[in-house]
């Protein structure tokens, strides 16, 4: 049987490091694994269904603001995921819950502190520092429409942001052209969208406002 598993999504190799001391001394019975892209994140979820705890980063290589929060609660609902980030704005903070994170830590917080929270995650609760930002109808209208969207057209609509066409997200997926373009026309479906440049502005808005 493989041991229970947290995976620590974080593109800096000294945070990681750090963030790893903590588990391992906070959480023992537990081992860690690392990703430092959103491609290696998706890897490593694949590859290791004994997860039980994402702790991630927004601001990975690959990554468009809150996209990887949204695409691994699309993809693995069942895993609870941890926002861990330097932006401690309020608004980002409310965003992330939002967007179905179930914990937010910023960077700054104390060794003991950051146990703490991923411990009140573990044991099936919500952590949150206190926010006095509202909640947004537009991001909760925003996350029911990508909430429509299977994990393949997410990844789709990734490439799209990117200014991919067809044929080169088709390489990217490695799926046929045809394949490709019907995914296009459910994706702006799904999210009203009349073009492939109003589904690329939908996905700018996943960035915060002030940077993370």
């Amino acid at each position: 049987m493989t041991d229970p598993t947290l995976l620590v999504a974080d593109d800096h190799p000294l945070f990681r490091a750090a963030l790893i001391q903590v588990l391992h001394e906070r959480f023992p019975q537990f081992r860690a694994l690392e990703a430092a892209s959103a491609q290696t994140l998706g890897t490593a979820l694949k590859e290791h269904p004994e997860i039980e705890l994402v702790l991630l980063d927004l601001a990975m290589p690959g990554a468009r603001g809150f996209s990887s929060l949204l695409h691994v609660r699309g993809e693995y609902p069942e895993i609870p995921v941890v926002v861990i980030s330097s932006n401690e704005h309020p608004r980002v903070i409310r965003r992330a819950q939002q967007f179905g994170a179930a914990g937010f830590i910023p960077k700054s917080a104390s060794a003991h502190d950051m146990g703490a929270a991923i411990q009140e995650v573990l044991d099936g609760e919500l952590s949150f520092p206190h926010t006095d930002a509202e909640s947004s109808q537009a991001d909760a209208e925003l996350a029911a429409r990508l909430a429509q969207l299977t994990p393949q057209q997410f990844r789709v609509l990734m490439c799209l942001a990117d200014g991919l066409l067809n044929k080169q997200i088709g390489h990217e997926l490695g799926l046929a052209e045809n394949t490709v373009k019907v995914h296009v026309t459910a994706i702006l479906k799904k999210l009203e969208c009349y073009s492939r440049t109003q589904a690329a502005v939908l996905v700018k808005s996943l960035e915060p406002e002030s940077g993370i």
